[in-house]
């Protein structure tokens, strides 16, 4: 239904959108997650041609809706956009926010177009307030007249951009209720969210995006319990990295005692744990890994996860093949084993290295 190829979007100062491929099939319920600032509205945006792209295409049902002399109007008819700030006008009752776009651009008759309305307002769980305005509405209800205002056109395509970003935590439920109906019409929907299981719950694919464009695509089985690239499982499992590299025997401990202490407080990491990530950290490379080595080339990664509370720390280091379990400084090996809930080692060769240990550090 919806190809988008080498699909570009700059700005001034930034480039939301680099390089997005990408098939969205009739029928489809897509999520579009991922960090912010990694263009999901931009993206939906460029669709409906809100925003034009600076580059590459859409072709929408086999016609490029890009290209200079198209009528966009067109295909707007057949593209609904539900926004995050509802945009409904203030000084019309719902039934006439709902009314007026099939009236004007559909050129339905007043009778047909109120009573579409009320049907869909029934639907959506609002009958009996058509005489209401909006601002005589709860933040969830204003949400669901305007997903009503959307199906009022009877679109083929439902753009959601963050639907309950700007709602009460009460009120996303009954909003979220509405659009799981929707997405067993049938209708191809794209919904921009940060509510994962949501997401989970209503989509047959899942676009993750970073890096200026769809990162992963997969089913939700594939990106929320075994994502491919590495980008998406972290951001899927919540976790949280440090990374840091040691290449010389008089490294700057205090300044990576610093990093440490940031990577902690940024990714609220309880304070018995920070104090075991230092440590750790400090014993395992001042007093047991850099004796050994002629010329140290090691990495070390901190990874911190929120649903589990534990922070998993891998060392890839260069040389022989050394455990640190056969160290000689048998004192700071059992201060490091006191520290770990778990320690492995294992010989390695990814990307120069000789050497892997993995550590879960814990409360």
């Amino acid at each position: 239904m919806i190809e988008l190829k080498h699909l570009e979007k700059k700005y001034e100062n930034a480039t939301p959108l680099a390089d997005v491929n990408a098939v969205i099939n009739d029928g489809d319920v897509i999520s579009v997650i991922g960090p912010s600032g990694t263009g999901k509205s931009t993206l939906l945006r460029c669709i409906n041609m809100l925003e034009r792209p600076t580059g590459g295409q859409i072709i929408f049902d086999g016609v490029e809706i890009t290209a200079p002399k198209y009528d966009i109007t067109l295909a707007r008819r057949r593209m609904g956009m539900v926004f995050q700030s509802f945009n409904l006008f203030g000084h019309l009752t719902v039934i006439e926010n709902l009314m007026i776009s099939p009236m004007d651009i559909l050129k339905k008759s007043k009778k047909e177009a109120r009573e579409t309305g009320l049907e869909l307002l029934k639907r959506v769980g609002l009958a009996g307030r058509e005489y209401r305005y909006p601002d005589q509405l709860s933040g969830g209800q204003r949400q669901r007249v305007a997903i009503a205002r959307t199906l009022a056109m009877d679109p083929d395509v439902i753009l959601l951009d963050e639907p309950t970003s700007a709602l009460d935590p009460a009120m996303v439920g009954e909003v979220q209720s509405v659009i799981r109906d929707l997405a067993q019409t049938g209708k191809t929907m794209l919904i921009v969210t940060h509510e994962m299981n949501f997401a989970r719950a209503i989509c047959n694919r899942v676009f993750y995006m970073d890096q200026g464009g769809i990162y992963e695509d997969g089913s939700p089985e594939q990106i929320f319990d075994n994502p491919q690239k590495e980008l998406t499982r972290r951001f899927i499992q919540r976790l949280k990295v440090l990374e840091l590299s040691i290449d010389e025997h008089d490294y700057d401990f205090l300044s990576a005692g610093s990093e440490i202490d940031r990577f902690c407080m940024k990714s609220d990491i309880p304070s018995k744990i920070k104090y075991r990530i230092r440590l750790v950290f400090e014993e395992l490379m001042q007093q047991i890994i850099l004796p050994v080595l002629d010329e140290p080339h090691i990495s070390v990664t901190a990874e911190y996860s929120e649903e589990e509370n534990i922070v998993i720390m891998t060392v890839l280091y260069n040389g022989n093949s050394f455990d640190p379990a056969d160290t000689d400084n048998e004192l700071s090996y059992r201060l490091l084993r006191s520290m770990v809930q778990d320690m492995h080692y294992y010989e390695t060769d990814e990307e120069g290295f000789t050497n892997r240990i993995t550590l879960k550090i814990s409360e």
